[in-house]
Order: C-alpha cells, then sequence, then structure tokens
C-alpha cells in the first residue's frame, strides 16, 4: 500500500480543513467533544478561540460536525468522518517490523486453516483495538458436468459433479407442462459453456449470453437455466466468516439503545447473506474499502465503522475478505494499511 497524502477536500479552505482535521483526530483518540480553547492550542496554525468558533458553526451548518448535547465543543458526523477519510487522512505502508510479526503470527506450519484463519481474526482484533473478521469462501472450483432430471409436474433434479468427482444435487421449481427435451436442451447448452469454468464465471458466461440474447434457447428453456444456476448463488463463497474481539465493541456502549444496536449487529454478522454481502463489498474494490456507519447497507444504524479488503490469491482471484468493525472512531490511520497487508497474506495463504 503507497502512501498516500492528504489532500484538499472540495468546499474546505485550509482553516475549515485544519479544523476539521483535529476535531476527527481528537475524536479518534478521546472520544470527547473538542472544544475551540482546546482547537486553539493544538492547531498548526495561530486562530483565535473566536475565529475557530466560528468555523466550527460553519462545519457544523454544512453536516460535517454536531454538538451531542448544551457544550460548546463538537464531534464528527459520519458525513464529516467520511470527508475526513476520503481527503484528509494520510496512510502508508506497514513498517518492516510490523509485516514481518504478521508474517510469523500467520505462519500456517502446524496448523490447521481454520485454526490460522481464527489466528488472523484475534490479531486483527488485538491491532486494531476492535472486532476482526475473516471471510473465507469455500472452494469454487471447475464444474465437470451439469444434468437436469424430471422429478414430477413443476419439478427438476440438478445434479452437479465437479472436477474432483464431488456431486450436489439440488431440486427447483420449473415451469408446468415443461417437456423433458427442454430439461435435456438445457443440460447441452450449460455443458457446452463449462470448459473448466467455476459456478461463478459460468453465471458470467451465461448472463452475458442471456443479455445479448446469444443463448439459442426459447423462454421456458432459458427459465430452467436461470433456475438451475440459481440454485447455487452464493455457493462456493462465505462459507466462514470468523470474527473475534466482539466484546471491544461493548466497551463504548454508554445507554440501552447502544446496546441493542450491538445486539443487533452480533446477530447480522451470524446471518449467511451477511457473509455474502461482505464478499461482494470486497469484491467490488481492488483494495481496502471504508465504510462508516450505514454506508455498507450491512448493520443500519448500529454506529459502526467498516475496513474491508478482498483477499486474492497469485492469479489475482479472490479467495476471502479481510476487516475489522469498530465504533466509528477506530483508528482509521493505524487500521487501513494493517488490514491491507494482512489481506495479502491471507490471500497467499488460501492461494
Amino acid at each position: 500500500m503507497s502512501q498516500r497524502p492528504p489532500r484538499m477536500p472540495p468546499g474546505l479552505d485550509p482553516r475549515s480543513a485544519a479544523v476539521l482535521r483535529e476535531i476527527v483526530e481528537q475524536y479518534v483518540a478521546t472520544g470527547e467533544p473538542v472544544g475551540s480553547r482546546t482547537l486553539s492550542r493544538r492547531l498548526p496554525v495561530a486562530l483565535s478561540p473566536a475565529t475557530i468558533r466560528n468555523v466550527m458553526s460553519d462545519l457544523t451548518d454544512a453536516g460535517l460536525l454536531f454538538s451531542p448535547h448544551t457544550s460548546a465543543g463538537r464531534l464528527p458526523t459520519e458525513r464529516g468522518l467520511r470527508l475526513f477519510v476520503d481527503g484528509l487522512l494520510q496512510t502508508g505502508s506497514l513498517p518492516e517490523e510490523e509485516r514481518e510479526a504478521i508474517g510469523r503470527a500467520l505462519e500456517a506450519r502446524g496448523r490447521s486453516l481454520e485454526d490460522t484463519l481464527a489466528e488472523t481474526s484475534t490479531m486483527l482484533a488485538g491491532l486494531a483495538g476492535a472486532a476482526g473478521l475473516v471471510l473465507a469462501p469455500k472452494s469454487d472450483g471447475a464444474v465437470r458436468h451439469i444434468e437436469f432430471v424430471p422429478l414430477g409436474p413443476g419439478r427438476a433434479l440438478v445434479i452437479l459433479v465437479a472436477a474432483d468427482g464431488q456431486v450436489e444435487n439440488r431440486v427447483i421449481e420449473i415451469p408446468p407442462g415443461l417437456p423433458p427435451s427442454a430439461l435435456t436442451q438445457a443440460g447441452n447448452y450449460l455443458n457446452a459453456r463449462l470448459s473448466g469454468r467455476s459456478l461463478a464465471e459460468l453465471r458470467r458466461v451465461v448472463g452475458a449470453d442471456m443479455a445479448e440474447d446469444r443463448t439459442q434457447l426459447d423462454a421456458l428453456t432459458s427459465k430452467v437455466v436461470e433456475a438451475g444456476l440459481a440454485t447455487w448463488t452464493g455457493e462456493g463463497r462465505g462459507g466462514a466468516l470468523i470474527v473475534r474481539g466482539q466484546a471491544r465493541l461493548l466497551s463504548e456502549v454508554t445507554g440501552i439503545e447502544s446496546l441493542a444496536a450491538i445486539q443487533t449487529l452480533f446477530e447480522r454478522l451470524e446471518r449467511q447473506e451477511t457473509m455474502l454481502r461482505l464478499l461482494e463489498l470486497a469484491e467490488a474494490s481492488d483494495g481496502v474499502r471504508i465504510f462508516i456507519g450505514a454506508e455498507s447497507g450491512l448493520f443500519g444504524g448500529t454506529g459502526v465503522s467498516m475496513v474491508v479488503a478482498p483477499a486474492r490469491n497469485g492469479a489475482d482471484r479472490i479467495v476471502g475478505a479481510i476487516g475489522v468493525i469498530g465504533p466509528t472512531r477506530i483508528n482509521y490511520g493505524r487500521i487501513i494499511p494493517v488490514v491491507d497487508y494482512t489481506a495479502r497474506v491471507i490471500g497467499r495463504l488460501l492461494g
């Protein structure tokens, strides 16, 4: 991960940017509102408390700061944190000694893969002071053969034979009155396009064929093809989500509503669809992605941030995801390079 210097966010002058940066950095360090007198002592430029109060008022009007109670102190909003992360945060590569420490901690010699992934999640939790997560998808290897077998009115069995000989079956709904020949045609169409492809790759090829009307299948047979592939949607992905350090999230809880939100977060982390969505978020990026508050669409109003990165093998194929979930005041500058480097190490291990 190369050094990324801060840049001036659009719409902010240097004075406003300096005030916002200092408030966010103090929020990350203490979690407490920051007042004008504190800022006047800490800012790298000489500004009077009155000037700082005016700047803080403008940032509040812009939706970047808010006052949690009647005090003069301010905290960043989620929008303010996003602006900070995108334009004011400086990140860089991990020091060599930390890289070596991560590598040693994750050495898989004498350990099962599951134990190694659990150690990764625990290590992330410790380094980040938040909850660490590791998502390792099931194998999505090549498929050798797909067959459709009629079971009776409106139902068929889909048989999938993997390249390693494993056989899996699924029952699907089919259009009433569909002739057996349509099932044969659907199977022949898919098998002609396998050529050692995985299910994910086959879905992409079939999707492109259908989008451009290249399948030469009638409408009913096309529905059979789609139904057959849909039975494995998400399979080969989201095989194991290992989360460690959940208790660290409880340290930020200050009331019953916050406790209920964290409980909701824990429940969502246990759901299969959460694992699939996490991998989709990682797949949509070449590197680390930061989600503040509700931006990920995963955790609603639980008030957490997530830093996630894809783990890619030597062939640049995504084989998992690495991330950290914590309060919105997690140390982004510290966590981003840790997640980035750990994802690279795990990509090599899973590859």
